[in-house]
């Protein structure tokens, strides 16, 4: 969270559509956010935005305006920004109302549940930056301490050249979690099981670590839950265009449920992300430990070789160092963060609807590969050539491996 205002500039003023768990979020990190004014509310049923106004107002903030459409509420008061926390069905609609009415958009994530939809989405958002307007998706784990330091080291080579890389959520959920929502677990509403809802974070993180990738092969499976038409276990393998290899492992299926976290390795460098912490950080100091690796076999080849995880982020951003307070307000005020200096700088933001597409592309091309199964290639999910195809978990109908 920022941790001053910029002197000259006034908070940017931002309208919150969706009054329902992550809208309710937003509007609590908007309203202690130094760099942000929480003016208005927008949802379709207007007891649920009156409801989040009375909650924020009783914070001591001045109370945001109430509206059911994104059109009433520019009408009525400036906005600045239109943070879009809707159902993910209704973010093309809602994007290109904001969008229209000339005001900067963040997405909350995922971007879409289709393909199709997320292509109409970037292309909404190219038409915006011409017109010098800003258009982000949330994926606040990219501003995380830990998976800020491991990015820098791999794209800058601190880490030498990347081969390969693992994204493990080993969550569990319930029977009664997916019979708890007429949505939960179906293709339509839901997008996806395993993989779309529970570990598209981790995904992106293994995506924006490791470069473009090129293919991915997968099998899905239904092992311990009924009346989902989800898979509740998942395994791929990724090729990026570095030649890195990567696995992608995601159940709600591992009881009692463990951490997600995901882990890098080169030739100069490894790290691991747990549960948003540095677990562990290492890279090369200097060639002559390369030369002493050379002649070393077994699986550490570095005698004494040390965990550099608390010389590069703080100890509340390591695992067993002491809890960041208000972490998860933390999180998405740090990508707020971003996105006011994008706003302010006339830059691009930290996420752009291009990245947000490329790792829904890389768990779309999972669950084709696993439908169809064969391998599938990502640049193929994009240009729209399995559009047509229907998920199912496991082999389907006509697959190779039917």
């Amino acid at each position: 969270m920022s941790t001053s205002p910029t002197e000259a500039a006034p908070p940017l003023r931002l309208a919150v559509v969706g009054a329902g768990v992550i809208g309710q979020h937003h509007a609590r990190v908007a309203a202690q956010h130094p760099d942000l004014a929480l003016v208005a509310l927008v949802d379709a049923v207007p007891a649920a935005a009156v409801a989040l106004a009375d909650e924020i107002t009783a914070t001591g903030v001045q109370r945001p305006l109430t509206a059911t459409t994104i059109r009433e509420a520019v009408d009525a008061v400036a906005i600045d920004i239109v943070a879009i926390c809707s159902p993910s069905g209704m973010h093309v609609d809602l994007a290109t109302a904001a969008i229209a009415a000339g005001k900067h958009v963040l997405i909350e994530k995922p971007l879409d549940t289709t393909i199709p939809r997320a292509r109409k989405l970037a292309a909404l958002a190219a038409s915006a930056r011409d017109r010098g307007l800003v258009v982000s998706v949330v994926s606040q784990h990219r501003f995380d301490p830990a998976s800020v330091a491991v990015a820098r080291a791999a794209h800058s080579g601190g880490f030498g050249t990347l081969t390969s890389g693992v994204a493990s959520v080993a969550w569990y959920r319930s029977q009664g979690y997916y019979d708890s929502g007429d949505w939960r677990g179906t293709w339509a509403l839901d997008g996806g099981g395993a993989v779309m809802n529970q570990g598209v974070h981790t995904v992106d993180l293994l995506v924006w670590t490791l470069g473009r990738p090129v293919e991915v092969s997968a099998r899905t499976g239904r092992l311990a839950h009924e009346r989902i038409e989800v898979e509740d276990t998942a395994v791929a393998t990724v090729l990026f265009d570095g030649g890195a290899l990567a696995v992608v492992h995601c159940t709600t299926a591992a009881y009692p449920g463990l951490s997600a976290r995901y882990q890098v390795h080169g030739t100069r460098g490894s790290a691991i992300v747990d549960d948003d912490r540095l677990a562990f950080f290492h890279m090369a100091p200097d060639d002559a430990a390369l030369v002493s690796a050379s002649t070393t076999s077994g699986a550490q080849a570095v005698a004494g070789a040390t965990d550099q995880r608390a010389e590069v982020v703080p100890p509340e951003h390591v695992v067993g160092g002491p809890s960041e307070p208000d972490a998860f307000l933390h999180g998405h005020a740090r990508q707020y963060d971003d996105l006011v200096d994008a706003i302010r700088d006339g830059r691009e933001p930290g996420v752009t609807v291009e990245a947000a597409l490329l790792s829904l592309a890389t768990v779309r091309a999972l669950y084709v590969s696993a439908t169809l199964g064969v391998p599938v290639r990502v640049d193929d999910v994009l240009s729209g050539r399995y559009d047509d195809v229907e998920p199912m978990v496991g082999p389907g109908p006509g697959s190779v491996l039917a």
